[in-house]
């Protein structure tokens, strides 16, 4: 059984980065695509970011892409999601996700079968 546990949140400046790092334990990780969503007060979690398992193939949501970049290293069981030029608005909880999905459609959360505890991104403005 995989777990997953995500660090690197943070309080930045409008403008700044972080980069959040999530880590799974279990043998089986090379095997899952992940995700990152985010939840802010009074929204629903939202999608941000996915990777497959293979790292070959990326997606993004419009409102972070261009800014936010995931990447994964199989070999240290780890995904990655650096943000550059945050916003306000980017403030939420974090949370990875993992996921047997092998589609196009990595937006829904439904298809994620596990979920780390969360990492806090805060963004003053």
């Amino acid at each position: 059984q995989v777990q997953l546990v995500e660090s690197g949140g943070g309080l930045v400046q409008a403008g700044g980065s972080l980069r959040l790092s999530c880590a799974a334990s279990g043998r089986t990780f090379s095997m899952y695509a992940m995700g990152w969503f985010r939840h802010a007060p009074g929204n629903e979690r939202e999608f941000v970011a996915a990777i497959t398992w293979s790292g070959g193939s990326t997606y993004y949501s419009d409102s972070v892409k261009g800014r936010f970049t995931i990447s994964r290293d199989n070999a240290k069981k780890t995904v990655y999601q650096q943000m550059n030029s945050l916003e306000p608005e980017d403030t939420a909880v974090y949370y990875c996700a993992s996921t047997y999905y092998s589609g196009t459609d990595y937006s829904e959360r439904l298809r994620y079968n596990l979920w780390g505890q969360g990492t806090q991104v805060t963004v003053s403005s």
